[in-house]
């Protein structure tokens, strides 16, 4: 059920676009959903065929100073609708024109939040009885959100005409269904898509890596990886641009470099310390790359050198040992100044590193400051809202001066 919604203030510019008539305050659920993908279709499809990519509207604030930031507490993203479970991933959409925030939880629900800072009005609830979601995405190109689990199959959301639709049957194709097929490779909890959005990575049982070919929208894997080690994470590296290497980290902390276009391994290295690695991430300018391990431990490298066929073995620009239980999320910011770390073990183990320096601010988050257990982080695509989700269902948002206040 959509609820009717009721426009804040008429100085609030974002949703003021939505209105029809200047004197209208109120608008149904349903038209408010349609003029929602209105505004979508109006962003993403400029006149005349100018059209940019969202990373070249966000526009510069400038270099982000290290030891204090200043952060304020903002209202739920989700309190107009919160879930009474635990939010697994959380996303904003990828063009800082749509402010819009996904939320999944354990009860089997996608949640679209209009992201306006004062009442983050509930946009619509998706319900998916047969996938547990335990990864949520936006594709790339910002027009539809993948949706996976611990299932042989995923859903589709299209943001424009607001369906879902289940995978094609037969999504593994022939050469992943024979006798030598084992029970995990109909897992898609880790997957990956390459920065164009043409190629989705998913990680198989015993190593494999299989690439599905998201161009023809039949959705086939067209081929696939195999290292010698299961497969804890993946991420398409930016550095110079790249579009198919592929970096996958593996159980006994090696991270194998694969030239997709050549479907071969041409690097592989070992992470820093060598135990318990088990999520890697970088950011979108492909400057970093962060390897965070079961110890708390987060090594931070250079990305170029990760991938460069000249470096054999990177060395970490920094190990960061501010935490001390397993990394389960990394997120970084768009203009690769800041880095998100946590882990969902203990209450309140989160910290924001300051990436030029490389040094973890002192006076966020604080001993008071309410995480909880943290399941989920997100930065907005300018960075003026990091999103926070818990153990208890609820998505915190906070907003960040530097970049909020233009």
């Amino acid at each position: 059920m959509i609820p009717t919604f009721r426009y804040p203030s008429p100085h609030n510019t974002r949703l003021r676009k939505l209105r029809d008539a200047p004197s209208e305050d109120t608008v149904g659920g349903r038209e408010y959903e349609r003029r929602l993908r209105r505004q979508y279709e109006q962003i993403t499809q400029p006149p005349n065929g100018h059209r940019k990519r969202a990373k070249n509207c966000i526009p510069s604030v400038g270099d982000l100073r290290q030891g204090i930031i200043s952060v304020d507490r903002l209202r739920d993203a989700n309190q107009a609708a919160p879930p009474k479970v635990k939010s697994n991933p959380l996303r904003f959409h990828p063009n800082p024109q749509i402010p819009v925030l996904l939320t999944a939880s354990a009860d089997r629900r996608l949640r679209l939040f209009h992201i306006d800072g004062l009442t983050n009005p509930h946009a619509q609830t998706l319900h998916i009885p047969s996938l547990p979601l335990t990864n949520a995405t936006f594709h790339p190109s910002g027009a539809s959100i993948l949706l996976t689990g611990p299932r042989p199959f995923y859903y589709t959301y299209d943001l424009q005409s607001g369906t879902a639709h289940r995978s094609p049957r037969g999504l593994w194709g022939t050469t992943f269904s024979g006798p030598s097929q084992t029970p995990q490779d109909g897992s898609m909890d880790i997957c990956a898509f390459n920065p164009p959005g043409d190629v989705l990575a998913i990680a198989g049982r015993c190593g494999h890596i299989h690439l599905v070919d998201w161009r023809s929208g039949a959705a086939q894997v067209v081929a696939g990886l195999k290292a010698n080690a299961a497969i804890r994470a993946l991420w398409w590296s930016r550095a110079h641009g790249a579009t198919s290497t592929l970096l996958s980290l593996t159980e006994d902390a090696q991270v194998y470099v694969w030239d997709v276009a050549q479907r071969k391994c041409v690097k592989r290295w070992q992470d820093e310390g060598g135990f318990g690695s088990r999520i890697v991430g970088g950011d979108q300018r492909g400057s970093y790359l962060a390897i965070g391990s079961n110890t708390g431990l987060v090594n931070v490298y250079s990305e170029e050198s990760t991938v460069s066929l000249g470096v054999s073995k990177p060395k970490a620009l920094k190990t960061l040992g501010n935490l001390t239980t397993n990394i389960t999320c990394l997120r970084y910011n768009h203009d690769a100044q800041l880095l998100a770390m946590a882990s969902n073990v203990k209450k309140d183990q989160m910290r924001l590193v300051h990436l030029p320096s490389l040094t973890v601010f002192g006076n966020w988050p604080t001993t008071s400051t309410p995480l909880g257990h943290v399941t989920a982080m997100d930065f907005s695509a300018g960075s003026e809202y990091l999103a926070i989700g818990n153990n208890r269902g609820r998505a915190l948002l906070y907003q960040l001066r530097h970049y909020g206040e233009k």
